[in-house]
């Protein structure tokens, strides 16, 4: 079946419980946004129909709500590499630490600072890292479209209908892979997180069949979760829609959606990339990048070359110089 331990992915959450509040308050936080912006769009859009009859203070109420949603919706887009850059690679940190034992996580210093102070140190600037993770997912996809592909092509009944639904499961798990790959720099205390990244995809391509079954497995976890999420959101969800004026009708479904996929994120997205973790670290242990791989991501990517070209060009942020002696007075 699967190549993980659940029970050690739970451990490990457990143990990274600093960074688990942290998610919790962020995407908490931000399905709150998503439900109070919404609902004053959709009052202030309700007061406005007053203006007009019944069916116009419908769609001024259903506007209302929906700008709300987009409001929030742009703000996130705005924070989604300080979001990556602090909370999801620092949580990474202190997992890949934690999984080679605690090994170098200092005593007396709080697992957010001083997995801050380890990204800082291997991607300098939230661009940097969120530049290297737009490219992972590049390559990742091109990788599975590969998979695809072959599969496509062999004499199997029914085949097209297998390779549609194993498109959906390969596309929501490339968002387990490519945070692997970034635990991967962390992991190598690289100081070129191009370079790095290159090499582990090179990795992953190697292994790309226990990666891949192990990612179908979590994704079925993680959605199927999801799901059964979803459906009892809906009660509390309703009732937020029955207390926006007007009664937004359609907003039962888009709150339960948000309260999904906040719970997704914050709790069921860093147990698959713990079991993720897990499997990849286990599957390259002991291997050296496949050159005959390398040429063949070459060929099937644009974007596993432009990481050849980052990894040249990148020059790593230099130390200050330490202060000498001070120059005696003449």
């Amino acid at each position: 079946m699967w190549d993980f331990s659940i029970g050690r992915a739970l451990g490990l959450m457990g143990r990274t419980l600093p960074f688990i509040l942290l998610r919790m308050a962020v995407y908490f936080g931000a399905a709150l946004a998503y439900v109070l912006v919404s609902g004053v769009g959709a009052g202030i859009g309700w007061g406005i129909g007053g203006f007009g009859d019944a069916g116009f203070r419908a769609a001024t109420t259903l506007w209302g709500g929906v700008i709300g949603l987009g409001a929030v919706a742009v703000v996130m887009y705005l924070l989604r590499e300080y979001i990556l850059y602090i909370v999801k690679a620092g949580h990474i940190a202190v997992l890949v630490t934690m999984l080679d034992g605690d090994e170098g996580m200092p005593q007396g210093k709080s697992q957010i600072a001083w997995a801050r102070d380890e990204v800082s140190k291997r991607f300098a600037q939230a661009s940097v890292l969120f530049g290297v993770d737009q490219l992972i997912k590049g390559v990742l996809r091109a990788i599975t479209g590969l998979v695809r592909g072959i599969i496509g092509f062999l004499p199997i009944p029914g085949a097209q209908q297998f390779v549609s639904v194993l498109r959906a499961f390969l596309y929501v798990a490339i968002g387990f892979v490519d945070e692997v790959i970034l635990a991967y720099a962390i992991r190598t205390r690289s100081d070129n997180a191009w370079a790095s990244a290159r090499t582990g995809l090179i990795l992953y391509a190697q292994n790309y069949k226990p990666m891949l079954k192990n990612a179908a497995w979590l994704a079925l976890f993680v959605y199927g979760l999801s799901i059964l999420i979803f459906l009892v959101m809906l009660a509390p969800a309703a009732l937020a829609v029955y207390l926006i004026p007007g009664a937004w009708s359609a907003g039962g479904i888009v709150f339960a959606l948000v309260f999904a996929w906040s719970v997704k994120a914050a709790l069921l997205e860093p147990f698959a990339i713990a079991c993720m973790m897990e499997v990849y670290f286990r599957s390259i242990a002991g291997q050296v990048p496949d050159p005959a791989w390398e040429a063949k991501l070459d060929q099937l990517s644009g974007k596993f070359g432009k990481l050849k070209e980052k990894a040249r060009s990148y020059q790593p942020p230099q130390a200050p110089p330490a202060p000498g002696p001070a120059s005696a007075e003449p």
